[in-house]
């Protein structure tokens, strides 16, 4: 069914563009009017998602260095959210 392999694909970029985000808060990234468009989009797209898990579990100072572990939580309930996602599809659309 094409909407299920649409929404299974909308879940994988979904995937993709958290790990974007992830890489770009390790490395500095040059200003350029082009990279800052993109890694604006990626921030404005993951941040309602990944702020959920940052009410529930705030920073963690470790050493005097803030850690995030929102994105971790965000990849766990992505990974449970998918099948369960599709599975309701497919019995809706009788697939």
């Amino acid at each position: 069914m094409p909407i299920i392999a649409l929404v299974d694909e909308a879940f994988q970029i979904y995937s993709f563009l958290l790990l974007a985000r992830i890489i770009m808060s390790w490395i500095p990234l040059p200003d350029s009017p082009g990279l800052n468009t993109g890694v604006g989009f990626i921030y404005d797209v993951t941040e309602p998602f990944l702020g959920l898990f940052r009410r529930l579990l705030p920073m963690a100072n470790i050493g005097g260095m803030g850690i995030d572990f929102s994105p971790i939580i965000a990849f766990f309930v992505l990974g449970l959210l998918r099948p369960v996602v599709i599975q309701v599809l497919t019995q809706i659309l009788g697939a």
